[in-house]
């Protein structure tokens, strides 16, 4: 009798220990959010490019995931240590924030990649230490959180690799034990990558694979591939030998040619499922648990229907054998959107391809620009609304620049090359005609600290047909405008001053056409080295709108006449925030932290300052020097006993 007890209740425990691992760690489908975290550095990141609203989006869709491509080493200070930067932990927490309230799991996916470099053998170097701060600031985050080691290895000895990626979960699990982690195998992350990967002694792990295949169906028209696919064009699917459009002279004898000769065998969805099939004939094979992290079809060479085809069939494979996926990407070359589009989610979903994967479909609306009746921010902090940053930069380039004339940062530029622009793309083209008609100005404040520089501002317009070019509207900052004497400007330039630029298109200069410029069209804000290299010039920017006569005269001077405590940065932080005030003269001020019953945590200054604005790092620790605990806090600054000003803080462990 016992010993029946004890089975069944053995068995139910199995049971239970079972289903648990199936629901640990489940997802179903979803996308990645490309571009955004994949900047070169911390400080070119564009924050506000995806919002909450996008993840909302996102879910509404019925996806439950979000894979998010980081260029991870560059958020880093580099060898020997790899000490991730603030700034990066205060953008990803945020992200972590929303994907928790919210109720959606994100993969925070290592996308340190360059294509054209091999996997080096000591990327271990890297990867421990990066992955070490990562486990230990989220190892006691939600369980919607998963680590993803690195992106399509290449080039790199599958056993060095191995090797290599076997060290780091051991690395990660010395700090955290719960949160699931992404493995993958060689050649690019792909099918035969997986087969040939370690199968690990650590249960809490997904095995991921890449699925971008027959290639020169899915990469037609990709330029970044060696020789280009650029004249890879209408290839379909499924095979036609009627439809099939001729090889291109400049790819034979390529591996171009090697794939174009395999497509009528490989252009169907038999193959396709035969190919996959190796997937889940691995994975049963090792009762691991597969994910396939990347698959698509780049839009702009292929016809839309074919495409659809495609997604369709590896969709349906991927429901029928329970794979888990996150298809490349969510907006850009091979997202969700129609091509050319704003990419605007109630406008510009490619609806054909939203059922074949089977997700929910919105309603859709017709856009119509209509004119700006008011004027806008285009930067104040972060791009405006519905603008994302773009241009061409060989300098330095800082978003977050802390030395700001308003708000907490500015635009700093440094070293940049004759024709490196700050580009602000309107993602909804503009319409000023009534903004120009009705005398609104340009507005920004501006800093410099070399006399002699000269650099334009400008409107481009839309291009609208192979005839028309995207001509410009500019104006010329120089010493006739700005005193580049180090200290903040508040400049206004009426629209109406602005004049004919010309217009450069398809490598060739056009010159200015009277009347040629649409301000009905205005597709993008750009600030240029028109004129020479910058050199060693150094450039801020703040504060730019366009604006009416009536509120630039509102306008509050750039210099404040009272004492001032902004807002800290970052805010929520961790490890140390920046503290900033200005003073209206020679005063005796003290900068104090309280926590919310009122009592005093620490003094962070004090003393006899003249007029100006100062900054303060503080390390989270009270005058004894203990660390504080995870809270709100209030930081307040005092002259003569009297409080001026206060923020709000928020302290994260």
């Amino acid at each position: 009798m016992r010993s029946s007890l004890f089975k069944t209740i053995f068995v139910e425990f199995l049971m239970i220990t079972f289903l648990f691992s199936l629901l640990r760690g489940q997802f179903n489908r979803g996308v990645n959010l490309t571009m955004w975290f994949q900047a070169g550095s911390p400080r070119e990141i564009q924050f506000n490019k995806f919002t909450k609203e996008d993840i909302e989006n996102i879910k509404s869709l019925d996806c439950d995931v979000i894979r998010l491509p980081i260029n991870l080493h560059a958020m880093t200070t580099g060898a020997p240590d790899y000490t991730i930067d603030p700034l990066f932990w205060f953008f990803l927490d945020s992200v972590i924030v929303w994907a928790e309230e919210l109720n959606i799991n994100l993969i925070l996916d290592n996308h340190s990649f360059d294509p054209s470099e091999n996997t080096s053998v000591k990327i271990g170097e890297v990867l421990k230490p990066v992955w070490r701060q990562i486990a230990e600031r989220y190892k006691d985050r939600s369980e919607l959180i998963y680590y993803e080691i690195l992106n399509e290895p290449h080039g790199i000895d599958k056993d060095t690799w191995n090797n290599i990626q076997g060290e780091v979960i051991e690395e990660i699990r010395k700090i955290d034990t719960s949160h699931t982690i992404v493995v993958t195998g060689t050649d690019w992350g792909g099918i035969d990558g997986l087969k040939n990967v370690q199968i690990y002694e650590d249960k809490n792990l997904i095995y991921s694979f890449h699925f971008y295949e027959p290639f020169l169906f899915t990469h037609q028209g990709a330029n970044w591939v060696d020789p280009s696919m650029d004249q890879i064009v209408r290839i379909p699917f499924p095979y036609n030998a009627d439809e099939m459009p001729k090889l291109p002279s400049k790819y034979e004898g390529t591996w171009i040619e090697e794939k174009y000769n395999s497509y009528p065998s490989q252009g169907n969805e038999n193959w396709i499922k035969n190919r996959l099939m190796e997937v889940v004939n691995f994975r049963d094979s090792k009762n691991i648990k597969v994910f396939c992290g990347e698959f698509g079809v780049y839009m702009k060479n292929s016809e839309n229907e074919d495409r659809v085809k495609w997604y369709k069939v590896v969709r349906e494979f991927f429901e029928d054998h329970k794979i888990p996926w996150t298809m490349w990407d969510y907006k850009g070359g091979f997202g969700l959107f129609e091509k050319g589009s704003n990419e605007l989610f109630e406008y510009d979903l490619n609806v054909p391809l939203l059922k074949a994967l089977k997700l929910n479909v919105p309603e859709q609306k017709e856009f119509k620009i209509v004119p700006d009746s008011v004027g806008f921010n285009i930067y104040d902090d972060y791009p405006g609304k519905m603008i994302e940053m773009a241009g061409w930069n060989e300098g330095y380039l800082d978003l977050y620049n802390s030395d700001a004339a308003i708000g907490n940062f500015c635009i700093y530029w440094t070293n940049a090359k004759r024709y490196n622009s700050i580009a602000f793309n309107f993602l909804i083209d503009k319409d000023l005609t009534y903004l120009l008609e009705n005398n609104y100005f340009l507005v920004m404040y501006i800093k410099g600290n070399s006399p002699n520089t000269e650099i334009d501002i400008r409107f481009v317009d839309t291009k609208e047909s192979d005839e028309d070019h995207p001509w410009r509207k500019k104006y010329t900052i120089d010493d006739n405008v700005v005193s580049w004497d180090g200290t903040w400007q508040n400049i206004a330039i009426s629209l109406s001053d602005f004049v004919d630029g010309g217009s450069w298109d398809n490598g060739k200069w056009y010159e200015p056409v009277p009347g040629a410029f649409d301000w009905g069209k205005v597709d993008l804000f750009e600030i240029v080295a028109e004129h020479r290299n910058l050199d060693d010039a150094e450039l801020w920017f703040d504060g730019i709108a366009i604006k009416n006569e009536f509120s630039i005269r509102d306008e509050p001077a750039s210099i404040p006449e009272r004492i001032v405590l902004y807002q800290n940065f970052p805010n929520p932080f961790n490890d140390r925030t920046i503290i900033k005030f200005y003073l209206p003269k020679y005063l005796n001020v003290n900068v104090e932290i309280y926590d919310l019953m009122g009592r005093k945590i620490a003094q962070i200054f004090e003393g006899y300052y003249g007029k100006g604005l100062y900054e303060l790092s503080w390390d989270a620790k009270s005058s004894d020097g203990k660390a504080i605990s995870t809270g709100f806090y209030i930081c307040r600054i005092k002259c003569e006993d009297k409080i001026y000003d206060s923020i709000n803080m928020i302290y994260m462990k």
